[in-house]
């Protein structure tokens, strides 16, 4: 009877591990969605509940407080850009890789992580893991740029026109958080895809 209960208790454990996972993947998802949408001060625990449609309960459950909760929303957010920085399309033309780039800083995520940054300032448990995120980030997004757009960072300038780029698209994600800024955004993207693709030549002459 032994063997029997503990067979059933495998079988059973494996989908209620997976059920929690879900449950604490969407309370995470959420937790970016409030915070892009509504800032740090309207993403309570209970609001991010409601949104991921779990119960207060549950979510305390999986995260005791709300310093708890957006904290692992920090490397959430950190994960998500990282994991959509190695899906970037590899060979593309350049001026498709930049504005690739760029797009990275002008959706939800960097909205979410925006908000967190603010928020960082203010909540000493946020603080140091939002800076060692973005630090790692800032890291993975400057080595994902240089083999995207394939620069040979030892010829002079190099590096530092790909950390332009990167500081450029952080600045263009910013304008959009307020107004539109599409046009104008498309004229600085294909200048700078013109000043890599120079970089470029002037490493392959």
């Amino acid at each position: 009877m032994g063997v029997l209960n503990a067979r059933g208790d495998a079988r059973g454990a494996a989908p209620k591990q997976d059920r929690s996972r879900a449950t604490r993947r969407r309370l995470l998802e959420s937790a970016v969605t409030c915070l892009a949408e509504r800032g740090w001060t309207g993403s309570t625990v209970s609001v991010v509940a409601e949104h991921a449609g779990v119960s207060r309960g549950a979510a305390q459950h999986h995260f005791p407080t709300r310093e708890d909760l957006f904290t692992a929303a920090v490397e959430y957010v950190a994960e998500e850009r990282t994991r959509a920085l190695r899906e970037l399309p590899r060979e593309s033309p350049v001026a498709t890789a930049v504005e690739a780039l760029v797009d990275l800083y002008t959706g939800p995520l960097f909205r979410a992580a925006l908000h967190l940054w603010v928020a960082a300032s203010n909540e000493p448990q946020l603080g140091p893991r939002v800076r060692d995120l973005e630090a790692r980030f800032g890291r993975e997004s400057h080595r994902m740029a240089v083999e995207l757009l394939g620069v040979d960072e030892s010829v002079p300038g190099a590096r530092e026109t790909v950390q332009g780029l990167l500081d450029m698209a952080r600045g263009l994600g910013l304008a959009n958080l307020l107004t539109d800024d599409s046009a104008r955004r498309a004229r600085v993207v294909a200048q700078w895809a013109r000043l890599v693709e120079d970089t470029l030549r002037t490493a392959h002459p």
